[in-house]
């Protein structure tokens, strides 16, 4: 039976001009993304449950294999708010907060020799601060 649906599917796919790595790719990326986010939501209690769907994302669907840079990806998250949580302590309004740790999210990863960790890391920051804080000035 699954296999009338898998050729099913890759029929259909090739009448509207998708291929089978699309598919497949697709198909992945869903699965990795809901596999996550119920595991951070259901299991985990995480209160910020959709950090986890975010990552996977990003990881799942990054152009250069994602066990190369997995490792990095997943230190700019756990960077990113960390970093953000401390120097939000020190600085009392959420601009200068902002501008002070995308820099240091920058020269942090470029001390652990972790280029694809920045990108995440000020994401992260970016979420966490202005989300947390919107309409803050």
């Amino acid at each position: 039976m699954s296999d009338r649906i898998a050729v099913l599917m890759a029929k259909s796919a090739t009448r509207f001009g998708l291929d089978q790595e699309t598919l497949i790719i697709s198909a992945r990326a869903a699965v990795a993304t809901v596999l996550s986010l119920l595991l951070a939501r259901t299991v985990l209690r995480l209160p910020e449950f959709y950090w986890a769907p975010i990552s996977t994302i990003v990881i799942v669907l990054s152009t250069i294999n994602p066990l190369t840079l997995a490792w990095q990806r997943f230190v700019g998250t756990a960077l990113g708010p960390v970093l953000g949580a401390l120097i939000a302590t020190y600085f009392h309004t959420i601009s200068m907060a902002y501008c002070v740790e995308v820099f240091c999210c920058g020269i942090l990863q470029a001390l652990l020799c972790m280029g694809s960790a920045y990108g995440i890391a000020a994401t992260a920051v970016t979420i966490l601060l202005l989300v947390a804080h919107e309409g803050a000035p």
